[in-house]
């Protein structure tokens, strides 16, 4: 049995031990309704783990008690449940739910009971304040187990959540409510000034570190892979390809363990880049229960992880949309402010994500101070019914660009690049819109099919938002032999351009996270030279910003290709690092290919091309070697042909599993897929040791049995081991 006085006990010391100090009670509507409405009870959630455990106050004050179990009441009350007629006894292996007319009920049972609508005690019929609820144990759609699936433990006090129901009168916390009725200023300038005292110690601390630690912040490690080593100067090769693969260098901050919260936040704080981060929440009327209250958790835990240099603001749309707070820096203060804001939160209305968009841009427009890395995430669980969609249903737009702000198109001309990070939640969010947004902007597409994971996707995008270590960067690459031409650049969703007579070409690459890799595949014709043994193809410069210090770096002649050309040459044997990559290019090609067949109404074409793909895939030299990203490759296509067996499947999940698969690999960042943000998934081939760090903190915050928590081991490189370029 869950001893859940106990639980309680321990989620008011973790609740300190985070910062987290407020138990809200959480007015239920913006308008002044006082009638209970069975259908908007469970909004009220604090984001506070422990004061999921603790709704007994209604003030801003700590609670002193876990669950209110009532001390008094009848032995046979206690001892026997009154809905399965069954003895009650401690360590038995179920919890016990005391209500606050002192009656007990196995656990299980009062949720059953509640779930379906009863808000009074089934014995004395009295009308409860507090009633139990449990989230329901996700049910994997179509009853077949995902790649590495997450499964929350049974035990999980997380998602044990009082539900109070909402008072008689609107009477408390009018200073929350009040955020929803604040006039907004004109134009959103009244951020918080930035640490400048920070910023310069930040500065001491990167010049320490690049002349101390050989691991810190340094420089991109650049290497070149020809197809193969060497070509007859008889012959040519049309379409020789060579790969540029790119590493970012890591940060000071991977030295600390990161089981130390308070160390790791201080050291990281000194050694990063701050981030100004808005975030855009769907709280329309489809997010109400569960769906709220774990976003609201998600938010709490984003709030505590951010530093005091770091800035936040949130806007809240549904129908229309607000400015819950400007740009705050997460002092202590600013910090409270932020978990009062979110903890306000109510769910009505319609979804009008291209306001929501609108105000989460103008706030970074607006912005009069700016940290040099900034980024809105959007979250939704459901269809625009007012831009794409009208709100009588009538019509639909095509054109997804009028959801984001001309302003922070990525491609815009405006000076700006603020990336959105799309989440999709549930099944009846618009993944085309989601995915869309995030491709205009630079960002990436999540797809949270699983409730539970919402927190976890969330940490992993934070994870690598607040590890930037190089910005704007750009690759250079100019062919070094006379008689060479660029073929191609590919690049994935990375804008790229060729020029000079096609003798030079450029990628845009942008940020990068700490430790973050980058594959480009560059194609040459070489023709035939029988004048020379040798023979220079390609040389690569690099061009970026430091973000800490705000120094232009120039990597000139990062790495240059050779090849040989000898008269008579044997059997050559293809690149491992060209084969991979060859192979991820053409998943993501097959995957864009059936993505359109299936949206065409042609399912069966789409699993074809998948299948074919698979196939051609499972030849491979690389493949064939057990390399890790090759199989993870043939596990996602065979995941994407399942989730297309039928219309009503793909409707549901198979759209949106495959449009965050193709943003993952498009930008060769990781993503949230269907259910699982475990590193140990064959799925996740772009978290990086920062990502893992950030999620596996968000997965060891519950308390209770540790070895029911999800562990996750560090991300691997693919593969772990990469042979010597020439």
């Amino acid at each position: 049995m869950i001893d859940l006085k106990e639980m309680g006990s321990k989620w008011r010391k973790a609740k300190l031990a985070l910062g987290i100090n407020m138990c809200l009670h959480v007015p239920q509507t913006l308008e002044h309704d006082s009638s209970p409405s069975p259908s908007r009870f469970s909004d009220a959630v604090s984001l506070s783990p422990a004061s999921a455990l603790s709704r007994g106050s209604t003030t801003s004050t700590p609670s002193s008690s876990g669950l209110r179990l009532s001390k008094s009441g009848t032995k046979s009350s206690k001892s026997t449940c009154a809905i399965c007629l069954t003895a009650m006894k401690p360590g038995h292996g179920h919890a016990i739910f005391t209500a606050e007319c002192s009656h007990s009920f196995h656990f299980h049972c009062i949720t059953s009971n509640v779930k379906h609508g009863n808000q009074s005690c089934p014995v004395c019929r009295a009308k409860w304040k507090e009633v139990p609820f449990q989230n329901p144990a996700y049910d994997i759609s179509h009853g077949r187990q995902r790649i590495n699936a997450v499964g929350w433990p049974q035990d999980d006090a997380w998602m044990t959540v009082l539900r109070r129901l909402p008072p008689a009168r609107l009477d408390a916390n009018r200073h929350i409510s009040s955020l929803y009725h604040a006039q907004e200023p004109p134009i959103f300038n009244d951020d918080e000034t930035l640490d400048q005292q920070h910023e310069i110690a930040e500065r001491n601390v990167s010049i320490k570190d690049d002349v101390g630690d050989p691991d810190s912040v340094g420089t991109i490690e650049v290497k070149t892979y020809p197809e193969v080593l060497a070509v007859s100067r008889s012959a040519c090769h049309d379409n020789f390809t060579v790969l540029i693969h790119l590493k970012a260098p890591v940060t000071s901050r991977r030295h600390i363990n990161s089981s130390d919260h308070t160390e790791l936040l201080q050291v990281s704080e000194n050694s990063r880049t701050p981030v100004d981060l808005v975030t855009v929440l769907d709280v329309s009327g489809s997010m109400a229960g569960t769906k709220l209250a774990l976003l609201k958790r998600a938010m709490g835990f984003v709030i505590q992880n951010l530093g005091p240099s770091d800035r936040l603001s949130v806007i809240a749309f549904s129908s229309t949309a607000r400015r819950l707070f400007p740009l705050r820096r997460m002092t202590e203060a600013g910090r409270q402010e932020a978990l009062q804001a979110v903890n306000s939160l109510i769910s009505n209305g319609g979804t009008n994500i291209a306001e929501g968009l609108r105000k989460g841009a103008k706030v970074i427009v607006d912005r009069k101070w700016k940290n040099s890395v900034a980024s809105i995430i959007l979250l939704s669980d459901g269809q625009d019914t007012y831009t794409v969609t009208s709100p009588s249903g009538t019509h639909r737009r095509k054109d997804y660009k009028s959801l984001l702000p001309i302003s922070i198109h990525q491609n815009g001309g405006t000076g700006f690049h603020i990336p959105v990070h799309s989440f999709g939640f549930g099944a009846d969010h618009d993944a085309t819109s989601m995915h869309s947004i995030s491709e205009i902007s630079g960002g990436t597409f999540s797809f949270i099919e699983a409730e539970g994971v919402i927190q976890d996707a969330f940490a992993q995008c934070i994870g690598g938002l607040l590890s930037v270590v190089v910005q704007e960067l750009q690759v250079q690459v100019e062919c070094v032999h006379r008689s060479l031409h660029i073929g191609s650049i590919k690049a994935g969703s990375y804008r790229t351009s060729i020029i000079g007579n096609a003798r030079m070409g450029t990628v845009d690459v942008g940020d990068l996270y700490a430790e973050e890799e980058r594959d480009f595949l560059v194609t040459i014709n070489i023709p035939v030279d029988r004048s020379i043994d040798q023979m220079s193809l390609l040389k690569v410069d690099c061009v970026y910003r430091d973000p800490i210090t705000k120094d232009a770096v120039t990597l000139e002649g990062a790495s240059q290709v050779k090849i040989q050309r000898p008269e008579i040459i044997g059997a050559q044997v293809v690149s491992m690092e060209v084969d991979r990559q060859r192979n991820r290019l053409h998943a993501a090609e097959a995957m864009a290919e059936a993505r359109v067949a299936a949206e065409n109404g042609d399912l069966a074409r789409a699993v074809c091309v998948l299948e074919r793909c698979y196939k051609s895939l499972s030849e491979t030299a690389s493949t064939e070697s057990g390399d890790r990203l090759c199989v993870a490759l043939c596990a996602e296509l065979k995941e994407m042909q399942e989730r297309m067996a039928n219309r009503q499947i793909y409707e549901a999940s198979g759209r949106a599993y495959v449009l965050s698969g193709l943003s993952s690999h498009s930008w060769q960042r990781a993503t949230a897929r269907g259910d699982s943000t475990d590193s140990t998934s064959l799925l996740q081939a772009y978290q990086t040791p920062s990502m893992v760090d950030m999620v596996t903190r968000s997965q060891t915050m519950l308390l209770g049995n540790p070895s029911s928590h999800r562990k996750l081991q560090q991300a691997l490189s693919f593969p772990a081991a990469r042979p010597q370029p020439r």
